[in-house]
């Protein structure tokens, strides 16, 4: 994955976790960064998440930013836009360049929200309860500063229907989230009873929205035709849901997993196990759950699914020119679609 990385960067002309680099050096996040600070020693989640921008960049923080770059370049210049070419840096338009930044920030927004902790559930290791109360209101306004500073970003680009794609998926963001939050109770418990198809939609809206329709207004910023829009969709889409389905696999095909492995009853290789094998079955098998997923069909079943959605990006690529970006795009496919 770091070596695909590192090679579409070179393609798209910088390194994309300079994205962030350029917001988080700013003085107001300069403040905030030494307010964090104090939060060392405790185990808010939101010293995770900054060290995640610095030790992390390379993985899974910038790959949305850098996936709208590789699409804009792999289209290339719209010929009903000949006029704005000169605008052009690495086959790249300014205003693409400003929408992945935006797309970053967006998700780096949501990223620290995450990390609001319910202090009802806190236990005393995690940390004195004033410094936890601190941790949260240093998520929520940080968080709220990196969002506002997208959306006037996004204002910017004077693009109406680029501001309403990016809008309507942060709502999606905000309803996938939301819904997150209500199982977060249960997430190491006895889960609902929902299938795949209820899994899908609901990780599209958390995890696919916000790339899938950055994908397309990125195409959108060069007047590309309708078609091409859907098919930069259909890339960031079924992309991101191949990307969610590896991370989800990763405890169950990891050759030295073992049953201690934190793994979550609401990815999709325990979605798809418990649909095979029936709810009362199900339970009855709760308490050794990973074995069981591990001997099932949930895992092969999931990685078929990886699969389907890698082969659906790939078919959308087909309908952009053959060039190094394209190639790169691909390469990001494969890389979350290989399996030991």
């Amino acid at each position: 994955w770091s070596q695909v990385v590192s090679e579409a960067e070179k393609i798209v002309g910088y390194p994309t976790s300079f994205m962030s680099l350029r917001c988080l050096l700013s003085d107001e996040l300069s403040n905030i960064a030494m307010q964090v600070r104090k939060l060392v020693g405790t185990k808010h989640p939101l010293l995770d998440t900054a060290r995640g921008f610095v030790y992390d960049s390379r993985n899974n923080l910038q790959m949305r930013g850098l996936v709208v770059l590789l699409i804009s370049k792999a289209a290339g210049p719209s010929t009903a836009d000949i006029s704005f070419q000169h605008n052009m840096v690495s086959g790249i338009y300014s205003s693409q360049r400003s929408l992945a930044e935006i797309t970053e920030l967006i998700h780096t927004a949501f990223l620290v929200h995450r990390g609001i902790v319910n202090i009802g559930e806190l236990k005393s290791c995690d940390g004195p309860l004033k410094d936890m109360q601190f941790g949260n209101k240093m998520a929520v306004l940080s968080g709220d500063f990196l969002l506002a500073n997208a959306c006037t970003s996004l204002a910017q680009l004077q693009n109406t229907k680029v501001v309403e794609l990016i809008s309507s998926a942060i709502g999606d963001l905000v309803q996938g989230i939301y819904y997150e939050n209500s199982k977060s109770s249960e997430e190491n418990c006895l889960t609902d009873d929902i299938c795949i198809s209820t899994w899908k939609e609901q990780v599209f809206l958390s995890h696919s929205a916000l790339l899938a329709k950055s994908c397309q207004a990125a195409m959108e910023l060069a007047k590309h035709s309708a078609e091409i829009q859907d098919m930069a969709f259909q890339y960031g889409k079924h992309m991101s849901m191949s990307h969610k389905l590896h991370s989800d696999l990763q405890p169950f095909v990891k050759e030295n997993s073992t049953d201690t492995v934190a793994f979550s009853l609401n990815s999709a290789p325990a979605v798809l196990h418990q649909e095979f094998l029936g709810r009362e079955a199900w339970i009855k098998q709760i308490r050794e759950l990973q074995g069981a997923i591990k001997a099932g069909k949930g895992v092969t079943s999931a990685i078929d699914l990886c699969r389907f959605h890698g082969n659906r990006a790939l078919a959308a690529l087909e309908h952009f020119p053959l060039s190094e970006a394209r190639t790169a795009l691909a390469n990001i496919v494969y890389a979350v679609t290989r399996f030991p």
